[in-house]
């Protein structure tokens, strides 16, 4: 059975208090009287105290078109990729050499060669590890992302494999987009970027290691929702498709569905000891615990890590599983879930085992 041996999250140097982002915003769309309440009204409610940017605040009023963003968005995913992927090997006292899949998560830059491509020889990746970039599962590629490194490594169980996630979102920024969608994305998403690493059951580091276990996952599409989350590109970029029926959504399909998940581990919501919540945002968490009729501690670690950084998309499960592994672990023999929903509209989910 795949283990996890390790999990980083890291962010860019830029942190700033959620006031000046929102005065910052403010002044690039030139908003004021009804505009500029509205703004504040809605960065207020998004339950984020902090966040970090790609780039110094006053940089981004030089964005002037997709291909500057994009630029920047190569320039700091590679940055960021390299720390986390570095902090993940020095955790694990594993070597780059070790690795033979790398799967690497982005919805929010384009890059041709691939970030984890440009990454192989600056890592001290072998030329010959298999590669698996995923672009379009948004927020829940990370939860996706490691069932796919557990898949791989049912094949090759003496083997190890890595996940990197670069969510750059402040670099999808649309300064003309006045849409209750854009706002709410203005004030919930933030920038940073994670990495897994995993080994199969026969790996030596399997045995050493004190992470958890991938019991199981499932991928779950919900038909005639494509227009509910995603983006809209055009020649200003990516332009957030978001909408308001999210949370209900939720109640309706996702709780059920991961109630059948469990079920079928023999397992209940209340029988978990750790949430890998995706943090999409106050009114989605909150119609999860209602759904699921969780405590409020089950979800603290997602609130944190919503007000600490923002929503980082893919890379937001990853933080918030590394602060789960932080001492005191989650006991032995006791399940987390990792869950996280995207694009499609779908949901993600991943069983583990301490």
């Amino acid at each position: 059975m795949t283990r996890i041996v390790a999990v980083t999250g890291v962010v860019p140097p830029h942190g700033y208090r959620q006031q000046q982002v929102t005065d910052a915003l403010a002044t690039l769309r030139r908003s004021d009287g009804d505009g500029r309440a509205l703004l504040d009204r809605v960065h207020r409610s998004a339950g984020v105290t902090t966040r970090h940017l790609a780039l110094p605040l006053p940089d981004y009023a030089g964005l002037t078109g997709f291909g500057q963003a994009n630029d920047a968005f190569i320039a700091a995913a590679l940055t960021l990729g390299e720390q986390a992927v570095g902090e993940a090997l020095a955790e694990s006292g594993m070597t780059p050499g070790e690795i033979d899949l790398v799967v690497a998560t982005s919805v929010t830059g384009i890059a041709v060669p691939s970030i984890e491509a440009r990454l192989v020889e600056r890592l001290g990746l072998r030329p010959d590890i298999a590669r698996l970039p995923i672009f379009g599962l948004g927020c829940a590629a990370g939860v996706a992302g490691t069932a796919r490194l557990h898949d791989f490594l049912l094949g090759r169980p003496a083997g190890a494999a890595l996940l990197l996630s670069t969510e750059l979102c402040s670099l999808t920024l649309q300064r003309g987009d006045a849409s209750p969608a854009n706002l709410v994305a203005s004030a919930l998403f933030g920038d940073g970027a994670g990495a897994l690493l995993a080994v199969g059951a026969e790996h030596p580091a399997h045995r050493t290691g004190r992470g958890p276990t991938v019991v199981a996952s499932r991928s779950r599409l919900y038909p005639g929702t494509e227009r509910l989350l995603g983006w809209d590109i055009g020649d200003s970029g990516f332009r957030i498709v978001l909408g308001a029926e999210l949370p209900e959504l939720v109640r309706l399909h996702v709780g059920a569905e991961v109630e059948t998940f469990l079920a079928e581990h023999d397992l209940k919501p209340g029988d978990l000891a750790a949430w890998i919540c995706h943090p999409g945002g106050p009114k989605v968490l909150d119609a999860i615990a209602d759904r699921l009729g969780l405590p409020d501690a089950a979800l603290e670690l997602s609130r944190r890590s919503l007000a600490a950084v923002g929503n980082l998309s893919s890379a937001s499960v990853l933080h918030i599983l590394r602060d789960t592994l932080a001492p005191p672990p989650p006991p032995p023999g006791s399940h987390g879930l990792m869950l996280a929903l995207g694009p499609g509209f779908c949901s993600e989910l991943t069983l583990l085992r301490w």
